[in-house]
């Protein structure tokens, strides 16, 4: 029997802006790196495949009607203040009640403690902020039973990265944006030989001497750590790391130097170089890498120069060039490399004759143009990638006449048109693409009767049409049959909080953006206890 102690009740709470990049947050998939089983942490089991899949996306994998197993962790974790320890459940209930809990935004200091000793083999904290040294000690008690744990962006210092020395079969740790840990915690680290992934993105502690003992985890396959004072010198140390399938530099200070220590790492698969120093000099080091799959070189100063030295790289699946010097002559380069899945050239200097090198890019399935000079007519030339499952046009460019061109693409999941010229009458052709997971349409032209043309797109999950100023609740009307929705976005436009009643059939709906609409707290909050259990994220909050 589960010790239990007097009730309290527990709001689902939590909050993210309107704003297109936290739209994405939801759906919890990086575009523009790494593949998400690079970005997330989790046991063994998990390593190979994809970890911890997004809550949402779990949530509609399930069976419409919920199993008693279900039934029952929802209710302890509704009356969680009455438990105060889950260490005689069987492990693996203790686990599905934590997971829920950081599914639904409600772990919290008064129910961490309840899973003290409880063996948990995966300790994710999602978005929680409240970790502290206190939780770690929870979290250091599970012993060698524990196999993963990410906690980013919290309270958690030197003292508490200590206690996880218990913890010596720990596979993954993340430890993103973690400001009070300093490099005298992460030596700490360096005792958990069992690691193999480790993520310490964003922390203002690390500096290259630091990195030194990083040589002893021999079995690390994933390393992220992004660092401003990170340089040649750092990346020196992790030469013999030849286990090491991933590694993400991004904004440190390295060159194309550092590369020279890296071609001895053979097991290589995934470089992220995004928003270092790199030009043009040394580029010619990437020839070497004949492994790579995956390779970010986002926002740094290089050139065509530097594409024509990853020719060679035939097994790439993954090129991302973002914000890059990268004109139409330079993606001449890129033909032989046929293996690509994923090509990120949002913010260069491609336009519409570019596209025309794409066409020997077959296994094509994510593209992104956003911000280029590509225009309708050049969109002919995708017609062709039907195995494209993502593409991203977030261009003013992209009218309804190059959306009727992209009818052939009936495969496409994700259609990113943002900032184009998309009006009521172009949104027929969307009833083309009936596997739509993902889409935005945020360019302003959108009226009620607009959305009428998406009613029947009914995979869709997420749903941007905030900044379409003429919507009203009949908007919300049409909306209303798109069961499977996680995410719907309708800032800046005109509905009421009458309008919130068309939101009761959606069920799976966890996030919910109606900033600058006549809609208050109060109502959503409302809707929430009432009709949208799983709503976890909503604006207006307040």
């Amino acid at each position: 029997m589960i010790v239990s102690e007097s009730y309290q009740g527990n709001s689902l709470m939590g909050s993210i802006c309107s704003c297109k990049r936290d739209h994405y947050a939801d759906e919890n998939i990086t575009r523009r790196g790494f593949s998400t089983r690079y970005f997330k942490l989790g046991s063994s089991k998990w390593l190979e495949s994809s970890l911890f899949l997004p809550g949402p996306f779990c949530q509609l994998q399930r069976r419409s009607c919920p199993s008693l197993m279900e039934l029952c962790i929802r209710k302890i974790c509704e009356d969680i203040d009455k438990y105060r320890s889950f260490s005689i459940l069987p492990r693996d209930i203790s686990q599905l009640i934590f997971n829920h809990l950081v599914d639904s935004c409600s772990l919290s200091d008064n129910c961490i403690e309840a899973f003290r000793d409880c063996a948990l083999h995966d300790m994710c904290m999602g978005e929680c902020t409240r970790v502290n040294d206190k939780w770690l000690d929870v979290i250091s008690s599970q012993g060698s039973s524990l196999l993963s744990a990410y906690i980013s962006s919290t309270e958690v210092t030197d003292f508490g990265l200590s206690l996880l020395r218990n913890c010596s079969n720990l596979q993954a740790l993340g430890l993103d944006c973690c400001d009070k840990i300093s490099a005298h915690g992460i030596k700490h680290i360096t005792g958990l030989t069992n690691l193999e992934s480790l993520t310490i993105r964003s922390c203002k502690c690390i500096m290259d001497s630091d990195l030194k003992p990083f040589a002893g985890l021999v079995n690390l396959k994933e390393l992220q750590i992004s660092c401003n004072d990170i340089t040649n010198v750092g990346v020196s140390y992790l030469r013999d790391l030849d286990k090491l399938v991933v590694l993400n530099l991004e904004g440190s200070d390295v060159t194309a130097s550092c590369l020279d220590y890296l071609t001895a790492l053979t097991s290589l698969k995934s470089l992220n170089l995004n928003r270092c120093h790199l030009t043009d000099d040394g580029c010619e080091k990437f020839s070497a890498l004949s492994n790579l799959k995956e390779l970010n070189l986002g926002f740094n100063n290089i050139t065509d120069t530097c594409l024509g030295h990853l020719k060679g790289l035939t097994k790439l699946e993954g090129l991302y060039l973002d914000s890059c010097r990268i004109s139409n002559d330079g993606l001449a380069h890129l033909a032989g490399l046929s293996n690509l899945k994923a090509l990120e050239l949002s913010d260069t200097e491609v336009g519409s004759n570019g596209i025309l090198q794409f066409s020997g890019l077959t296994k094509l399935e994510d593209l992104n143009l956003s911000f280029t000079s590509v225009t309708d007519s050049g969109l002919t030339k995708l017609s062709g990638l039907t195995s494209l499952r993502s593409l991203n046009l977030d261009t003013r460019q992209i009218t309804d006449s190059g959306l009727a061109i992209l009818t052939s693409l009936t495969g496409l999941t994700h259609l990113d048109l943002f900032g184009a010229q998309i009006t009521d009458s172009g949104t027929k052709y969307l009833t083309y693409f009936r596997s739509l997971q993902s889409l935005d349409l945020c360019g302003g032209r959108l009226t009620d009767a607009g959305v009428k043309n998406i009613k029947d797109l009914s995979s869709l999950m997420l749903l941007n049409l905030s900044q379409n100023l003429k919507l009203t609740d009949t908007a919300l009307e049409f909306l209303s049959g798109l069961t499977s929705l996680v995410s719907l976005n309708v800032s800046n436009s005109r509905i009421t909080n009458e309008g919130l009643q068309h939101l009761k059939p959606l069920k799976n709906l966890r996030s919910l953006y109606l900033e600058f609409c006549g809609v208050t707290a109060c109502e959503i909050k409302k809707l929430q206890a009432t009709a949208l259990p799983n709503l976890a994220r909503y604006r207006p909050n307040q």
